[in-house]
């Protein structure tokens, strides 16, 4: 099955790139950053006015793609990037030659959200006004914004498709859940319904065992990580691994300070190192010592995965 194309493939870049802008636009810029290296000349207030609409328009629909709420810091980011990238649009007096860019920016993606919302586009509607209770109804409060890690907090009904048509989807979804062997079904049938649970999520916010009731399929753990997928563009296991191995050695400083019977196991635990010193035994160790460090039992951590594989093999 085709992803909904409405939803966003990534997160924001480490490095911002900037868009060619219209053929006009780009034979301007290019003649001031010329201008530029030879004699240190920046475009004119007059100049600039006629070259903002393009300029700040295409770079409100890139950061559309990976963000309709960018934070103040993607905001400067981007403005810092365009004016290294084209010298000639630096502003004198301002830092980094960039403040009056960053302003414009935020100015110019409210705007851009405001047309947006008349489409009718999910992500900024929930904000809107009608959408508000009675006594919540001023702009500025309970703003429902994706946080950080989340890429597609809101997304659209892929095309073709209603409200209607996807609960349809998710009434059929929970038979096909009950069946064995049936798991590619279940996962096309939660890639498609995915933009109607993020509605009840973020427009509803239900109780869990509510929701579980609605979506069974979805506490599978196959159906965790693709879910973490859909919302933050990442793998759920390969990122809480790597952010494992990176926090491991202070990890491993902090749980060998524990003293008393505790200190004892964690110091056995990291023994197995001696026999094995893998990336997957450092894994295991540093999971193990947290866990004894916690006061919690290794058993129960274990047990419940025991108890994981075996409905994950049954359904196979």
């Amino acid at each position: 099955m085709k992803e909904n194309l409405a939803q966003r493939l990534k997160g924001w870049p480490l490095e911002f790139t900037i868009p060619r802008f219209s053929h006009s636009t780009e034979m301007l810029l290019q003649s001031g950053n010329e201008s530029f290296s030879k004699s240190g000349t920046l475009f004119s207030i007059k100049d600039l006015i006629s070259l903002l609409p393009d300029i700040l328009g295409r770079l409100a629909e890139v950061i559309y793609e990976y963000t309709a709420y960018p934070s103040s810091a993607q905001l400067s980011q981007v403005a810092e990037t365009l004016v290294k990238t084209h010298p000639c649009l630096k502003e004198p007096g301002s830092f980094n030659g960039c403040y009056g860019w960053i302003q414009r920016l935020k100015f110019k993606m409210k705007n851009f959200r405001y047309k947006l919302r008349g489409l009718g586009c999910p992500e900024i509607e929930v904000n809107s006004l009608k959408r508000k209770q009675a006594h919540d109804r001023t702009p500025a409060k309970n703003v429902k914004k994706p946080r950080k890690a989340e890429v597609n907090y809101l997304p659209p009904h892929p095309k073709g498709e209603t409200t209607d048509s996807l609960e349809r989807e998710r009434v059929d979804l929970l038979h096909e859940v009950t069946k064995r062997g049936n798991c590619q079904v279940v996962a096309e049938k939660m890639a498609k319904t995915f933009s109607l649970r993020r509605q009840e999520v973020i427009c509803e916010a239900p109780a869990i065992k509510d929701f579980k009731e609605r979506w069974p399929a979805l506490f599978d753990a196959t159906q965790i990580n693709e879910e973490f997928k859909r919302i933050t563009a990442k793998s759920l296991e390969s990122t809480f691994m790597a952010k494992l191995d990176y926090c491991t050695p202070k990890l491993m400083n902090i749980v060998l300070s524990r003293g008393g019977v505790a200190g004892m196991r964690i110091k056995q635990i990291k023994d197995m190192l001696l026999l094995h010193n893998t990336i997957e035994t450092r894994r295991e160790v540093a999971i193990r010592c947290l866990i004894v460090y916690l006061g919690e039992r290794e058993e129960d951590l274990f047990k419940e995965f025991s108890v994981s594989k075996q409905n994950i093999l049954l359904k196979h």
